[in-house]
């Protein structure tokens, strides 16, 4: 019995603030989140957000830049820019453009007959309208079986681990999160292509404040400010 109240009490958790406020319209009175990117705790570059809102509309605009230097000299540069449209709290279009060295990616998706059409550098075709565009600022993300990458269009199917609250110092204060850890559950990816990350939202206003991944390297998101 007192597991049963134990695994019931790990739910309510989780799930509580996840199903009371699911939508993007949430989200309507914010205007910017900036972050600083690091790689093995080293400052490259940064991605930020613009929220724009007009009547029963909402466009997201993000861009991503970064560059990796070794002795002086820049061996990798990445750039992206996104745009995602939502129309009474459903996304009905996205697209981006990636630079990633010499090498272009891109992403087009709109909202069609209760599907999304995906025209992407790595994946062409339909996706259901429950799957999230992994642009991470949107907390209902942990509820999603899947997210669209938001550089290529692949599928990327998820398990969503609830880690725990934590309490993360940004400034001169200290914000109170829920942190999660999203996986790939495809095993039969190549390691580079496997989800791993790790992302805190603000237990508050479910705002993203944090996300950690390993990959050629360590790199963290780390908040500059969220207006």
């Amino acid at each position: 019995m007192f597991k049963f109240y134990k695994v019931l009490l790990i739910l309510i958790i989780i799930c509580f603030p996840f199903t009371a406020k699911s939508h993007v319209e949430h989200y309507q009175n914010l205007n910017r989140i900036e972050f600083d990117i690091y790689r093995n705790n080293k400052n490259i570059g940064t991605h930020i957000f613009l929220f724009q809102k007009t009547d029963n509309k909402m466009v997201v605009s993000s861009e991503i830049n970064f560059e990796i230097k070794k002795l002086g000299v820049t061996f990798y540069k990445y750039h992206v820019k996104g745009s995602e449209v939502y129309e009474d709290g459903k996304l009905i279009k996205f697209n981006s453009k990636t630079k990633q060295n010499n090498k272009d990616k891109y992403v087009n998706i709109k909202l069609e007959d209760n599907s999304f059409i995906i025209d992407g550098s790595s994946y062409k075709g339909k996706a259901p309208t429950d799957y999230i565009i992994g642009t991470w600022w949107n907390h209902n993300l942990v509820n999603a079986k899947a997210q669209i990458s938001a550089v290529s269009g692949r599928i990327i199917k998820q398990k969503v681990t609830f880690i725990g609250k934590e309490t993360i110092k940004h400034k001169d204060k200290e914000i109170k999160t829920l942190h999660f850890n999203f996986s790939s559950t495809d095993e039969s990816l190549s390691k580079s292509k496997k989800l791993n990350t790790d992302v805190w939202y603000d237990e508050e206003s479910l705002n993203w404040v944090k996300a950690t991944f390993n990959k050629k390297g360590k790199w963290e998101y780390k908040l500059i400010s969220i207006k």
